[in-house]
């Protein structure tokens, strides 16, 4: 049984010296951050296509089972809101070849703006898609989650290409007063949208968002633990993402997020031990 966990992103300073050795150079980095997590949010692939020597560097530092869930270029998705695309689809495409499969699923994430109006646009653009890759959507416009028809004919759109429906779970961010700078701003820039957690397929993909505190971070989890068990019995293979608002403990959140999947479903392959640079602090 596969379960695999990761962040939002691979680098970032606090890690460095806590998680990480802060003796790393830029291009070790996430083959350290992939002893501590199986898989990272490829969030940077939104403001610009990578360098094809980059991403070579990105499959050297990780292995064949690691996963990349890579978000679609804002110039698709925003600014051309699938119009006229082909061009810069196929440059990134070609950007991101050498991770082979890597490359678990590309992300299409939606602006809250994106109605169900415009799903016409979103099948055509799906239909489009090359085969060999995975593809998930991510939408942030309320009427998806408070009117069953448009929940309806958005399933129908995915369901006809085999796409998934990327959850982003905020509620338990939502359900109390920030208490810190980085709950604020999270606050501001955050959608706040109902819980969703049905997979259409056998790869759904989970974005969940806790506090700055621990302990409210996986008190909120719960419902994802019986979730995501769930699907691993069911013989699906999820991903999910650990974020909170600062995320300087989310690599820590991760893995204890795995380790308590993994206490309730024993089968699921343990994570790699990760480098040394010090003692974690949760469990």
């Amino acid at each position: 049984m596969e379960l695999h966990v990761g962040c939002p992103m691979w680098t970032y300073a606090p890690w460095q010296g806590r998680y990480l050795p802060g003796s790393l150079s830029t291009r070790e980095r996430l083959r350290a951050y992939a002893t501590w997590c199986n898989a990272v949010e490829g969030n940077t692939t939104f403001y610009a296509t990578p360098a094809l020597g980059t991403v070579r560097s990105w499959a050297e530092q990780t292995a064949p089972d690691f996963r990349f869930v890579l978000k679609l270029p804002k110039l698709i998705t925003h600014e051309r809101r699938f119009a006229d695309v082909a061009d810069p689809l196929r440059a990134f495409l070609g950007a991101i070849e050498p991770l082979g499969g890597r490359a678990h699923a590309l992300w299409i994430q939606l602006p809250p703006s994106f109605s169900p109006a415009d799903l016409g646009a979103l099948a055509g653009f799906l239909r489009r898609l090359p085969d060999g890759y995975r593809y998930g959507v991510e939408v942030r416009h309320r009427a998806f989650f408070a009117d069953p028809r448009s929940e309806q004919q958005l399933e129908k759109v995915l369901g006809d290409v085999g796409a998934e429906w990327v959850t982003f779970d905020t509620t338990v961010l939502f359900e109390s007063p920030p208490v810190s700078a980085a709950e604020r701003e999270a606050w501001r820039q955050k959608p706040r949208l109902p819980r969703r957690s049905r997979a259409l397929t056998s790869y759904p993909v989970v974005r969940y968002i806790g506090r700055d505190d621990p302990a409210r971070t996986v008190a909120g989890w719960q419902h994802w633990l019986d979730t995501v068990a769930g699907w691993l019995r069911e013989g699906r293979s999820p991903t999910v993402f650990i974020h909170t608002p600062d995320n300087v403990r989310a690599l820590e959140l991760a893995r204890r997020f795995h380790h308590d999947v993994r206490a309730r479903v024993p089968e699921v392959e343990p994570l790699p031990e990760p480098v040394p640079s010090g003692p974690p602090t949760l469990f």
